[in-house]
């Protein structure tokens, strides 16, 4: 899908903006890039953001939106600038740190992994995937590939890839902080189901029936 430059531009500045607080937290631009894991999970981060610009993903109210989930948005939003900043500031410092320098891979891979796994879903909704709990214009489920398994796999994504970020950086206050986004991710999921109930009833009903909402077999 053919992006907007605005669209474009917010994406990249957002990324950038971003990415300052890990650098900030590291002591600057020079320490910060001292190690390769953390290089390359700026470069992974870019290289996201980039693609994500043309996965057709909104913000949009749509049709119908709830919200009263709107509050999720800000949880999201607090919790994700402490994720950039402390984990990188507690790694400087040594402090509540992981030992150990594979971690920082395996932070990456997970990092990456699961940004990947966040992004795919977006790309198969295109337009009907909102940054709110909304319906869009034209809005069908879709029920099949991935999402004939698992309900969000975008969120799955996200909780890999938060959790990877923290270890990027060796932190446990950045694996606090990833879990500190389930309970927020969860009163979303559950916003989601009741709206799109109320949309397709028992053809979401069925859908549901048959699928896991994160993990299956737990969840």
């Amino acid at each position: 899908m053919r992006p907007t430059p605005k669209m474009a531009i917010i994406t990249i500045a957002g990324a950038l903006a971003y990415l300052a607080l890990p650098v900030f937290g590291w002591g600057g631009i020079t320490a910060y890039f001292a190690d390769t894991a953390r290089t390359l999970a700026v470069v992974a981060t870019l290289v996201m953001a980039v693609i994500a610009i043309f996965s057709g993903g909104n913000i949009s109210a749509g049709e119908r939106e709830d919200r009263d989930n709107r509050w999720v948005l800000v949880a999201f939003s607090v919790l994700s600038l402490l994720a950039g900043f402390l984990p990188a500031y507690t790694d400087r410092l040594d402090v509540w740190s992981i030992d150990g320098n594979t971690i920082r891979w395996i932070g990456l891979f997970l990092f990456v992994a699961g940004g990947a796994l966040r992004l795919w879903p977006v790309f198969v909704l295109g337009r009907r995937f909102s940054g709110l709990v909304a319906i869009q214009p034209g809005h069908t489920l879709v029920t099949t590939g991935i999402y004939s398994v698992i309900r969000n796999p975008s969120y799955v994504g996200f909780v890999i890839s938060s959790l990877g970020w923290g270890l990027v950086f060796r932190s446990w206050v950045g694996v606090l902080l990833a879990l500190l986004m389930l309970p927020p991710l969860v009163a979303r999921i559950r916003a989601e189901e009741a709206l799109l109930q109320s949309q397709f009833g028992v053809e979401y009903e069925q859908y549901c029936a048959r699928t896991w909402r994160m993990l299956p077999g737990l969840y």
